[in-house]
């Protein structure tokens, strides 16, 4: 064995035991107790918690947006990512018109190789089918390893958005050839109505960003997209749902055996739509907003009776100059918070206290990312998987705050919130990139992590 992690409590989606836990090669060789120790580094886990790497499907790094560029690059995401137990990550090229899929991939690719502290995966953001030219080169895709594609139905004016033809042949498509359809929903017309009226009337600050995008806007989207995939019976993969009426029509059409996913964010847990009233409301602009307590509790309740299948991110920040830019003007502030370092130990930190499992975490955070998107290495503890693990301290006391973070951004919206329990040790493929509030990995270890489609 190459290393032995000793006396620790190994957590799956379903049981959590006591055993030690052997990697050799990279991978998981041996989970008993009484292993060899022969050559092998010693790691003792006693009292704490030994948990999959966590699995952040949501990211934009060095993404051009709002006129500028968000503020951790590839490595210092992934940097961050370690810090916070999250062992990969997934990005969202932006595939322009006259631009390919892989070819897309592949620039984005070439950034993040000698950059990545974590393994790293990509969806892809269809913006123009060019004539046909991109549907065709799905199959192509999944093969090398691209299995998700992701629509915007909002983003009209920024040249991102998708008709409802569009999208339904991408539906067609993605499931033909095995794959998953995202969906960014919410509905343009209705923001550009709202923000229209509030421009002339001189409504400006934060508190408009969401007024002008509130529950139903994100809600009629939700179901458009939901009504669709069920017509063409294609799978759909909802981002960032932050609404409780959208919720129910995602809970509703599972339960009548669609292939329908959910996801949510950290941010939707925590914050309500009163953060836009703040002094500092501007940083917490991101679309969708935060909406009011009534989705909060809807969002909160599914997470806990497993209508919910992922918690992911959404991490894009921006300086706080950047923020500033909107300043007096909602519409000038870059859309975007920080996250990826707060994932796991903000939802670990809930199991803490009780309002959720700490195996339901490990399902969301994790086995169910993996799951999902054909991460087939990724995921769990389980022999022959890759070993991606977190040691967490389920006793450690941690106050989140800019200066103890490891990105490259200037402020958080994490600033000073409190948490039970914290991760002291994460390790990809077996080697120890984040020790005790240190990053100990190297740039560049990362790898592509080349998923499997649906079958």
């Amino acid at each position: 064995m190459d290393l032995i992690i000793k006396n620790g409590t190994i957590v799956t989606p379903t049981e959590s035991f006591q055993a030690d836990l052997g990697v050799k090669d990279g991978k998981v060789a041996m989970i008993g107790t009484e292993l060899s120790m022969e050559g092998a580094k010693i790691v003792d886990a006693s009292g704490m918690l030994v948990l999959p790497g966590a699995i952040d499907v949501h990211t934009h790094l060095a993404m051009p947006f709002g006129g500028t560029v968000s503020a951790d690059s590839y490595l210092s995401g992934t940097r961050a990512a370690a810090c916070g137990g999250v062992t990969t990550v997934f990005d969202y090229p932006m595939q322009r018109k006259g631009r390919g899929i892989i070819e897309t991939v592949e620039a984005r690719k070439q950034l993040c190789d000698p950059e990545a502290c974590v393994d790293y995966a990509f969806h892809c953001c269809i913006t123009d089918l060019n004539d046909g030219a991109i549907l065709d080169e799905f199959e192509a895709a999944v093969a090398f390893g691209v299995t998700s594609f992701k629509c915007f139905l909002v983003y009209k004016k920024e040249g991102m958005m998708v008709d409802d033809a569009t999208l339904v042949k991408v539906l067609q498509k993605a499931k033909e050839t095995g794959a998953m359809t995202n969906i960014h929903a919410e509905n343009p017309d209705l923001i550009d109505l709202n923000v229209e009226k509030f421009l002339k009337e001189g409504k400006t600050s934060p508190w408009y960003h969401y007024l002008s995008r509130p529950e139903y806007v994100e809600a009629e989207a939700d179901k458009r997209a939901i009504h669709w995939a069920k017509s063409v019976e294609a799978p759909l993969y909802l981002v960032h749902m932050a609404d409780k009426e959208g919720l129910e029509a995602a809970v509703a059409a599972k339960r009548d055996g669609y292939d329908i996913y959910v996801e949510t964010c950290p941010q939707y847990l925590e914050y309500t739509c009163d953060v836009y009233k703040r002094e500092d409301g501007r940083n917490f602009v991101c679309s969708p907003p935060m909406k009011g307590k009534e989705s909060q509790d809807a969002l909160w309740k599914a997470i806990q009776n497993g209508t919910i299948d992922t918690v992911a991110t959404d991490h894009c920040p921006f300086q706080s100059y950047e923020k500033d830019w909107g300043k007096d003007d909602f519409t000038k502030i870059p859309n975007g918070c920080a996250g990826v370092e707060n994932l796991y130990p903000y939802m670990l930190s809930a199991a803490n206290e009780g309002k959720l499992s700490f195996n339901r975490v490990v399902e969301l955070c994790s086995f169910n990312p993996a799951k999902i998107f054909g991460c087939t290495s990724k995921g769990s503890i389980s022999v022959g998987k890759d070993a991606d693990l977190v040691i967490y301290d389920p006793n450690k006391d941690f106050i989140v705050s800019v200066n103890n973070m490891h990105s490259d951004y200037d402020h958080t919206i994490w600033e000073g919130k409190k948490l039970h329990g914290y991760p002291v040790q994460t390790f990809v493929r077996g080697r120890l990139v984040y020790d005790n509030g240190d990053f100990v990995g190297e740039p560049g270890y990362g790898q592509y992590v080349k998923r499997v489609g649906r079958i």
